[in-house]
């Protein structure tokens, strides 16, 4: 076999396939890039146990067709060094031996056989089918992905619900002490449906669709789900079980409104965090009309910071603990100018919505309190 490829186009498809790869895998050949060559189009191919990426890229100057797995190490590192130009591959087909010419030199190694890579499973027979733009998908994602858990007695946490109807398509995600409802009018399924997509493939997908043009689409089953894009398609298994019942936990009733800054909201959050608790991370809001004082302190090291950000609410004075983590999360996430924090007393969750959401969009956040001492 032989093919000639541009060294930057071969590299940049790698190296986004190749986020795939576990740093430790227990087969060994999952450590390597499944090349598929067939006329003038080559498929690469990454993956581990649970997901796998795939993407074609188009060569020139092709004998032969066939399939053969490469070390990711050997190829992505040498690759690397090279300036832009058209490299050549040659591959004994017999014993798989590989040499990379380029202009000044040629790298030699060799290739495992491709049929020993694990294949994908089918969908099932009655998989549901689900098409929404790139750019819904990255919005609906992008808002979510940071809310998810990492709690491995609780997997079905660990990663971004799809809510399908005919009429929206909700993302949520919750790792119990903040929540995000992110609901897309624009999109919709043709049934009702639902599943669970790992932090993993979400990652994959928010790092590629930018790049993507037009409609993505969901196939998805039970067990796994195919997501076709324009340059790249990923297969995963997806999360099992049932996902809480998300809208149960949203307050309705919250009386007291407070819209701030958010972008002043955050930068006090971040300066006056400095100082707080490194394990609780504890945050005092001290609510009143027209201002909010953000304290925090740690006993242990004798620090303390304050600070008071103006706001608009006409509510009686409350205090209310939160972890600065998270609600520094939070405001990073929300693509607003200002937003209205609801409260109702300092032991419930509170709401922290965008002022304006995007045309079609509807954004929701859901933050629970830190109990104070005082």
């Amino acid at each position: 076999m032989k093919f000639v490829v541009s060294s930057n186009l071969l590299l940049s498809h790698l190296q986004t396939v190749g986020r795939v790869i576990a740093s430790k895998n227990a087969i060994p050949i999952l450590d390597c890039f499944l090349f598929e060559l067939e006329e003038n189009k080559l498929t690469i191919t990454a993956a581990d146990t649970e997901t796998r990426m795939i993407t074609s890229i188009d060569v020139s100057e092709t004998e032969g067709n066939g399939i053969f797995a490469i070390p990711s190490k050997n190829l992505l590192d040498s690759l690397k060094e090279l300036p832009e130009q058209p490299i050549v591959f040659e591959i004994n087909d017999e014993n798989l031996e590989i040499i990379i010419h380029y202009e000044n030199g040629k790298y030699n190694f060799v290739a495992q056989k491709g049929d020993e890579y694990p294949q994908s499973k089918p969908l099932s027979d009655d998989a549901s089918k689900l098409s929404i733009s790139a750019s819904d998908l990255l919005s609906g994602i992008s808002c979510t992905l940071f809310a998810s858990g990492e709690d491995e007695l609780r997997p079905v946490m660990n990663g971004v619900f799809f809510d399908i109807t005919d009429e929206n398509i909700t993302f949520v995600a919750s790792d119990g002490h903040k929540l995000v409802r992110f609901k897309n009018l624009r999109a919709k399924g043709s049934v009702a449906a639902s599943f669970i997509l790992p932090k993993k493939p979400a990652n994959l997908l928010r790092a590629v669709l930018p790049r993507e043009e037009g409609e993505v689409v969901i196939g998805f089953d039970t067990y796994n789900a195919y997501i076709t894009m324009g340059h790249f398609n990923i297969v995963c298994r997806l999360i099992e079980g049932r996902y809480p019942n998300y809208n149960g936990v949203i307050p309705t009733d919250n009386p007291y409104r407070v819209t701030i800054d958010r972008v002043q909201f955050l930068n006090a959050l971040k300066r006056v965090s400095v100082f707080s608790n490194s394990a609780s991370s504890l945050i005092k809001l001290s609510i009143s009309p027209n201002s909010i004082f953000i304290s925090a302190q740690d006993i242990d090291f004798s620090t303390y910071a304050e600070e008071t950000i103006s706001c608009v609410y006409e509510g009686k004075d409350m205090n209310i603990g939160f972890k600065g983590t998270y609600l520094i999360e939070i405001l990073n996430n929300i693509p607003s100018g200002e937003v209205v924090v609801e409260l109702a007393d300092p032991s419930r969750a509170g709401l922290i919505l965008p002022v304006e959401n995007e045309e079609g969009e509807d954004l929701l956040t859901l933050l629970m309190p830190v109990m104070l001492n005082d």
